[in-house]
């Protein structure tokens, strides 16, 4: 387990083990919480005998790594959802990493066009909708959800969260920034109640008769699955893609990037290509109830057992850089006071 920051490189050595032992070893920061990933690793130990050390924070990692300056041990910063290494890139903290195999295998739309950042699994922003009382067919694209039919039947976590925040960034990819905020506007109105909670929070008040459709993501329905008292909620709702006009489903990240100071870059690289690996591909996709995005590895059969859908194209390098635009759209209309705010 990693420590707290210590201001000597010696204290940092000790850290991390003898300087010896460094070059079969690789550091890495995430934000995923270890029981998503630690198996991962534990299969690449297994396989290159390198061994992975894992520092896991909610949140304050890039902070961190920038106090930490060049003095940094990570070698690798995962986390979900492409602001976060957008950030951690745009702060100067990743590096292009020297795996010339990404490329081939990471669409496009999916990673740094310079090598900084990439994804490793991907997730749609879906609606759950009720089975008693949405007919089929009747949500089909993320435009109509402010369509004033919904009012007083939609449930959401905060505008300002960053899930939410990337949804904003493709509308206003789509149709431009002054269209989104009537869209945002209009999604405001059509909210049965004040945004709160998580993903699955808003499943639940689909449940309880609070709303009848709830904005989410995908993999949270593998989550309610596996929990006893969640089941219900999750057998309440079905499943939709909306797209967007003219474009596909909205879809988010898990991600990778190779830091800036990166003490065990070879080692890194090899966990990289590990984790691009068809098995590794598997594995990871189906721990997390997300879709792999090396082509040719299936999701796993529960992930299937939703639909199938065809990703919006839009670049998620675009979409990074539109979060402050969404931030300042959600602010303004004052998403987050709810309905008739």
């Amino acid at each position: 387990m990693f420590r707290p920051l210590t201001a000597a490189a010696t204290a940092l050595a000790t850290l991390f083990g003898a300087a010896t032992a460094l070059a079969a070893e690789v550091n890495v920061y995430t934000t995923r919480q270890p029981e998503l990933i630690q198996p991962i690793f534990d299969a690449f130990t297994a396989e290159s005998g390198i061994k992975v050390n894992v520092l896991y924070a909610e949140k304050g990692l890039i902070e961190r790594m920038k106090a930490e300056g060049d003095r940094s041990p990570a070698d690798l910063y995962m986390t979900a959802d492409v602001s976060n290494v957008k950030a951690a890139t745009d702060a100067g903290l990743t590096q292009p990493h020297g795996n010339a195999t990404v490329g081939d295998i990471v669409p496009a739309e999916l990673r740094d066009e310079a090598g900084h950042w990439f994804a490793l699994t991907t997730r749609a922003r879906v609606a759950y909708v009720s089975k008693e009382r949405v007919a089929e067919g009747e949500v089909t694209t993320f435009e109509d959800l402010a369509d004033p039919k919904w009012k007083g039947r939609i449930c959401t976590r905060p505008g300002s969260h960053s899930y939410n925040l990337a949804l904003i960034s493709a509308v206003i990819a789509h149709h431009g920034e002054e269209a989104a905020k009537t869209w945002v506007e209009g999604l405001r109105d059509n909210l049965a109640r004040k945004p709160q909670g998580n993903d699955r929070a808003q499943v639940k008040a689909v449940w309880a008769g609070e709303c009848d459709i709830a904005i989410g993501n995908t993999y949270y329905m593998g989550q309610m699955l596996a929990d006893p008292e969640q089941v219900p909620w999750a057998e309440s709702v079905r499943v939709v893609f909306p797209t967007f006009e003219g474009g596909g489903a909205h879809v988010n990240i898990s991600g990778a990037a190779l830091t800036r100071s990166a003490p065990n870059k070879a080692e890194a690289e090899k966990l990289i290509d590990f984790l691009l690996s068809p098995a590794a591909q598997e594995l990871y996709a189906g721990l997390n109830h997300e879709y792999p995005v090396r082509a040719g590895v299936p999701a796993s059969e529960l992930v299937q057992s939703w639909g199938s859908f065809t990703p919006d194209t839009i670049g998620l390098t675009k979409i990074g850089s539109l979060r402050g635009e969404a931030l300042r759209i959600v602010e303004e209309t004052q998403f987050d006071l709810g309905p008739n705010s």
